[in-house]
């Protein structure tokens, strides 16, 4: 079968077939050890590849990379000799790794069972319906997708193939965070009253554009994929050299939002476990607005503040600066970031759950929960629905950001919005051919 027929069939099959109640999973292994491929071997990349080589040697989880797969071939083969150099050291020379340029022949492989997504997110949910149309478990890196009706499309895809999928929203698996959401939602503070989320701001620089020749080894076509072809740099890509360099496409909205979903998704999934609005929830109102400075090529927003009301009335603000969130209760707060947890009656930090109360889904390891939860067939921490959900409140706060601060009303049931024509020109992101879902 060729690659586009590949593609396009298994696109197809995602939209034709139903949605799979929760847990009802059907994907098997086709060996005792899991094989992952890594696709996409930038920063992010190296980072989940090693993740899951690390983890992967544990006894339970027994998982082994065996394939990269990156449109620069010069990043895949850095990969390709990270990974074997690796399982050298760990007395595995036999682990070969195998170098793809399409991850359309990555999932031609019957003996892959996993694969890592992480390349930009304007192509993570083409990649993870086909992966999931093929029968493979998904590591997503955050946000999970690009736009509200990717995310609808992928969770309809992993449903109906019964896979699971793990949205890299690591901060589910962290004491911190996991303490914080137990207190809000089993309401020992009492009543929630409000939510104030922190988001890093973008750095804010200038790029000058100018044509540059494409190196030999990037497909810069296949790079591009769903979005329309304009001339190459070098800085809007990624570097040549520095693998493990933040990349310049983190800063133009053809291929990210900003800050707003890179770091929003992390902040407002927590949000919403907290709330247990995760699943099926999320605010019904927005409104937000965000500097957007002239930068040349750059032109993700810098400066940022919103505003987001849920249906119970709680309402989350959100501005730019120190990543974390904080809850405010009619007895007290809570507070937690990556490094710390604070809260203003200190035993509730100490407290567990009773039996009759709230006990939250516990993971030590994002990574170690993706594979085991595939290994036994069920959903990890962060399921495809809870990733789409946190990335929808992102996109929305995105919208209202580029109406200058036009308020939007958001139908959480039909995931749609109300009136509104011009917000939902603004998240109605069309694809290049054949790249469409």
């Amino acid at each position: 079968m060729k690659r586009r027929t590949f593609i396009q069939s298994t696109l197809a099959a995602g939209a034709a077939t139903l949605v799979l109640p929760r847990f009802a999973f059907g994907a098997t292994f086709n060996n005792e050890t899991l094989r992952v491929a890594q696709i996409g071997t930038g920063r992010m990349g190296h980072g989940d590849m090693q993740a899951s080589m690390t983890v992967g040697l544990r006894p339970k989880v027994n998982a082994r990379v065996v394939a990269v797969c990156d449109v620069d071939s010069k990043r895949a083969e850095h990969a390709k000799g990270v990974a074997e150099s690796f399982y050298k050291e760990q007395g595995e020379s036999h682990v070969e790794v195998k170098v793809y340029e399409d991850f359309r022949d990555v999932l031609a492989r019957d003996d892959i069972d996993a694969v890592n997504i992480s390349t930009p997110e304007a192509w993570h949910a083409l990649i993870g319906i086909a992966a999931a149309n093929a029968g493979k478990h998904i590591y997503m890196q955050k946000p999970m997708t690009y736009s509200i009706g990717e995310g609808k499309a992928l969770v309809k895809a992993v449903r109906a193939n019964g896979v699971t999928l793990q949205v890299g929203t690591q901060q589910r698996s962290s004491v911190y965070f996991h303490q914080v959401c137990t207190i809000i939602r089993n309401n020992w503070l009492g009543k929630l009253k409000r939510i104030e989320v922190g988001v890093p701001q973008d750095k804010g620089e200038m790029f000058v554009s100018g044509t540059e020749q494409v190196p030999s080894n990037l497909n810069y076509d296949l790079w591009l994929g769903p979005r329309e072809p304009v001339p190459y740099f070098e800085g809007g890509v990624h570097s040549q050299e520095k693998i493990m360099s933040r990349p310049g496409w983190l800063q133009r909205e053809q291929y990210c939002l900003g800050m707003i979903t890179g770091w929003g998704t992390h902040m407002y999934d927590i949000a919403q476990w907290a709330m247990g609005e995760d699943f099926d929830g999320g605010p019904v109102r927005y409104k937000a607005k965000g500097d957007f400075p002239d930068r040349g090529l750059f032109n993700v927003h810098v400066g940022y503040d919103g505003e987001a009301v849920y249906r119970n009335g709680v309402k989350m603000t959100s501005s730019a600066g120190s990543a974390g969130v904080k809850f405010i209760t009619e007895d007290g707060w809570a507070y937690c970031n990556r490094g710390n947890m604070k809260c203003s009656n200190e035993e509730l930090l100490r407290r567990r759950p009773k039996d009759s109360e709230v006990s939250l889904y516990k993971s030590k390891n994002h990574m170690e929960d993706f594979l085991t939860s595939a290994r036994a067939g069920k959903d990890p921490i962060c399921p495809v629905e809870v990733g789409h959900r946190s990335n929808t409140i992102c996109v929305l706060h995105h919208a209202s950001m580029k109406l200058k601060g036009k308020k939007i009303k958001w139908d959480v049931k039909r995931e749609s919005i109300k009136g509104n024509k011009a917000a939902k020109a603004v998240i109605d992101v069309p694809m290049r051919e054949p790249w469409t879902i």
